[in-house]
């Protein structure tokens, strides 16, 4: 295998003219060079320089070697060039995935601290509902929901809890019990229900199971593709929903949200950051952006 720091080497011996020239012009001794070149010599097994006068001038294959040695080392400067690249993205990008009931409550704050502390720092969002933690393409920090039992996020990610989310109705504010203070989930049990959840998301499932504990099982009669969308369904008189409290924070004009109770469905919000970034400031102010918004986003009754 060729010594790729011969080939520069020699490529600088025949654009020098001489190995004098190189030398002064990698700041090695005439010795080391002609020591360099002879190793390469005897690598290739081919007579790269030839004796003209008093002085050294590379021969018609030594010629060919080095526009071959050009090709190589130019290749190498861009693998070395895109590799900075990547290294200076690296430190100048934060992914971030979250749930749809955090994007319009903790992410503009989240993104308004981060751009005002770190204005270099590109805020990648993407919204993943699953919550999976799987796979090589994860993102640098990951919002996820579950229950309150510790959450496994593989090697290379650290998780932190970060809130308890009990979940709450929302009624028309002309429903018999949207005065309340609680609702008891067993009374909503005739109610028409929308569905706010995906079908094999684990909230749908952490729900259904209440359900099933307080002695019913819900009767859906309108499937929603997300919270504000339900929430405009009870608004418009089409039945109830019950969610997380978090995504009642903003509610049309006409609904009500109360808490339920026996029991309270309830999901734990967790926050999964990559090892490798969480001393990174970015990553931190992100997380502790997080862990403050926690307290300041009741949601309106």
């Amino acid at each position: 295998m060729l010594d790729v720091h011969r080939l520069r080497v020699f490529r600088s011996v025949v654009a020098s003219g001489s190995i004098a020239a190189a030398a002064a012009n990698l700041g090695y001794t005439p010795s080391a060079i002609s020591q360099h070149v002879a190793a390469l010599q005897r690598e290739t097994g081919l007579v790269l320089l030839e004796r003209a006068g008093r002085g050294l001038v590379p021969t018609p294959v030594g010629l060919a070697v080095a526009a071959q040695a050009d090709a190589v080392l130019a290749r190498l400067g861009e693998a070395e060039t895109a590799i900075a690249s990547m290294r200076a993205e690296r430190t100048a990008h934060l992914s971030l995935a979250y749930i749809s009931s955090v994007g319009s409550t903790w992410l503009p704050e989240v993104a308004r601290r981060l751009t005002q502390a770190h204005p270099e720092v590109d805020l990648d969002l993407q919204l993943l509902e699953d919550s999976t933690l799987e796979g090589t393409e994860r993102p640098d920090v990951q919002l996820v929901v579950g229950p309150g039992t510790p959450v496994r996020a593989g090697a290379g990610f650290d998780v932190h809890r970060l809130a308890e989310d009990p979940y709450r109705v929302l009624l028309p504010a002309t429903h018999p019990l949207s005065g309340r203070r609680e609702v008891e989930l067993a009374e909503l049990a005739t109610d028409r229900w929308i569905d706010s959840e995906p079908r094999a998301g684990w909230c749908r499932g952490n729900l259904l199971e209440a359900c099933t504990a307080a002695g019913f099982a819900p009767a859906f009669h309108v499937q929603a593709h997300d919270y504000a969308m339900s929430a405009a369904f009870v608004g418009a008189g089409l039945g109830i929903t019950v969610l997380p409290a978090l995504a009642a924070h903003t509610l049309p004009d006409g609904v009500r949200s109360v808490p339920v109770v026996r029991p309270t469905p309830t999901r734990t919000i967790h926050v999964v950051v990559r090892k490798t970034i969480a001393r990174w400031p970015p990553a931190l102010l992100v997380v502790d952006t997080l862990a403050s918004m926690v307290e300041t986003t009741p949601p309106r009754g």
